[in-house]
């Protein structure tokens, strides 16, 4: 089989979002966009255990035009949303919500300790922007797993079709996106779909891809020129991959909106300001 080349090896920047500090890739100078992936943010934070949780995370905001979706890979997170969705994952538990036409919404840490989670921003096609919201909660114990041949790596694949596995969460369109987590020595071929666009992104640990060392805290992005690459984990690892069908419209990405001109931010910013998107009161 042909691995994919490695066109990037990109360093996620420290960002302050408010009160937190994340780790941000994507969008980046190397890679500005990545269709359909829009942004990429990884949290890791230790909340103490007198902290009042209601008071911690993110406050409610708005989005429309995309899919916010987040990867618990350590603690809880707690949603709630202003179409009466709310629901809490743990460990190795998924988020995925489309934001469709609008919606409002607030993530808080549900359970004190260490808190760590990647937000994906998943670019919807221009089609389905304007649909009705929808909530996915998947459980870590609801997530198919793959397993090396040499048991020591476990893939969780949340969507699409990866290593025989099915994801259980619908998606708008063509995504395959997976938890990646294994012990030093472990092995494992990841396919990629031939049209898709992906990369990986480590969390905690060190591998190689391709041959090539990558160390935490770096996004690795593919070219379109192979059928998957060869992953080797030269350290106890945390990784997440993803993938996806570009569909090559145009977007603007400003705020808590993902759109596909001007125009349609501007009214995205109207209709929140009205009240269309609803209203979230904790």
């Amino acid at each position: 089989m042909k691995n994919r080349t490695i066109t990037n090896i990109v360093f996620a920047q420290e960002h302050a979002m408010g009160d937190m500090m994340i780790k941000q890739p994507l969008p980046s100078e190397k890679v500005a966009y990545l269709d359909p992936f829009v942004l990429l943010h990884h949290g890791q934070n230790e909340i103490p255990d007198d902290f009042e949780l209601r008071h911690a995370g993110v406050d409610p905001h708005p989005h429309r035009g995309f899919a916010p979706v987040t990867f618990v890979f350590e603690g809880g997170v707690h949603h709630k949303d202003s179409r009466g969705n709310e629901g809490t994952v743990f460990k190795g538990g998924t988020q995925w919500m489309n934001a469709g036409m609008g919606i409002i919404h607030s993530e808080r840490p549900a359970v004190a300790g260490l808190q760590e989670i990647i937000q994906m921003w998943v670019n919807t096609p221009e089609s389905h922007k304007m649909d009705q919201p929808g909530y996915f909660p998947l459980t870590a114990e609801d997530t198919p797993t793959y397993k090396s041949e040499d048991g020591l790596v476990n893939v969780s694949v949340v969507t699409g079709n990866l290593l025989g596995k099915t994801g259980p969460i619908p998606t708008l369109s063509a995504i395959d996106s997976a938890m990646i987590r294994g012990v030093k020595g472990g092995k494992v071929y990841i396919p990629v779909v031939e049209s898709h666009n992906a990369f990986l992104y480590v969390l905690g640990g060190k591998v190689k891809v391709n041959g090539q060392e990558v160390d935490q805290h770096y996004m690795t992005v593919f070219g379109n020129d192979g059928e998957g690459f060869e992953l080797e984990l030269l350290e106890d690892t945390k990784a997440l991959f993803m993938s996806g069908e570009p569909s090559g419209e145009k977007i603007v990405a400003k705020g808590p909106f993902v759109m596909s001109n001007e125009t349609q931010i501007m009214e995205a910013y109207r209709d929140y300001r009205v009240g269309k998107m609803g209203v979230l009161i904790e």
